[in-house]
């Protein structure tokens, strides 16, 4: 890889300190991030001091703290070799990912790119355990099941191996679609023809689509309907043959609604069905179709769970804290 650490013995009165060396400094400068911003986010994170001198860096801090932040700078100096870019997001993820007992083989798993999902305009990779499981997952079973709060990545994962499905010649098409629940008997108000009327409560499917795929091979896609992003009321009737199909906020599909979807399954298919039930708009009384199908189909062969906890929230660290604030909360008392 090109580094090579050890620890040298601390001088009088210092603190055991870990010294990495990198043979390319012109990565080391991407590494440790504008002004050092990456190495910043790294000691706020462990609780380390970390030096910048040359083509080292010196780690300080208890022999754990050391040893994690040593793992995550490697991940991340060896995803910087390979060619690939670095985000904020992904010094995060391999700070997660350095976490536990299993933290080494996960880092390996970050380093080598196993479970990444290739598209057009951008590769995803993971960036904590249930997202890596979960990846895995919509690979390995005909339907799967993503449930968890918002933030955890969810949706643009299932659309991720949506759009990798696709492109790789494995599905013919996508379907994407979500319970237009917010609408109800006031869609007819809206402006416009249907698909102006339901495009708003559509758009976090948009925005995805967008991230994986140019703007002309998405436009073509959808005019010859290889793409297609649709109500989950326009489901009924359908079979749904060599499609990779996803729907979003199933915690808002009745449970006549969540049965009708799942059994459009056609051959050479998969879905996805992802959904937070912490975040239920259904009239009171109404069973949510999330609850219900996680109820019946557990230990089915070919139907897989994945959940999601605050940990693995991805946007803004605020959000990870505002959703352990409502889960510790009653529900008499939210």
């Amino acid at each position: 890889m090109g580094i090579s650490a050890l620890t040298p013995p601390p001088a009088a009165g210092d603190s055991m300190q870990t010294l990495l060396e990198f043979a390319d400094n012109r990565l080391l400068v991407d590494l440790c991030g504008e002004y050092d911003r990456n190495l910043v986010k790294l000691e706020a994170e462990l609780g380390v001091q970390i030096i910048h001198r040359g083509n080292q860096l010196h780690i300080m801090g208890q022999e754990h703290v050391r040893a994690r932040a040593a793992e995550t700078l490697k991940s991340l100096y060896a995803r910087l070799k390979d060619g690939k870019g670095m985000e904020p997001g992904d010094v995060d993820g391999a700070v997660r990912l350095s976490a536990g007992e299993a933290g080494e083989r996960q880092l390996e798993m970050f380093r080598t790119g196993q479970v990444e999902i290739r598209t057009r305009k951008k590769n995803v990779a993971p960036r904590t355990k249930a997202q890596q499981d979960y990846a895995r997952a919509l690979f390995e079973n005909e339907m799967n099941f993503g449930i968890g709060p918002a933030g955890t990545g969810k949706t643009y994962i299932a659309v991720a191996a949506a759009v990798h499905f696709l492109t790789e010649g494995h599905v013919d098409r996508i379907i994407l679609s979500r319970p237009a629940v917010e609408a109800g008997e006031k869609l007819g108000y809206l402006p416009g023809d249907m698909k102006e009327k339901v495009d708003p409560y559509m758009q976090p499917l948009y925005d995805a689509l967008n991230d994986f795929l140019p703007a002309k091979s998405l436009q073509k896609y959808m005019e010859e309907k290889r793409i297609e992003i649709a109500p989950l009321a326009f489901m009924r009737g359908r079979t749904l043959s060599s499609a990779f199909v996803v729907l979003d906020e199933a915690q808002n599909a009745t449970e006549l609604q969540m049965k009708m979807f799942l059994t459009r399954l056609g051959e050479g298919s998969r879905m996805a069905i992802t959904g937070d039930r912490s975040q239920v708009d259904l009239p009171r009384g109404v069973t949510s179709g999330l609850a219900a199908a996680e109820r019946i189909l557990q230990g089915i062969k070919g139907i897989g769970f994945s959940y999601f906890t605050s940990v693995d929230v991805v946007r803004h660290p605020l959000v990870a804290r505002i959703v352990e604030a409502y889960d510790r909360q009653s529900p008499s008392q939210v």
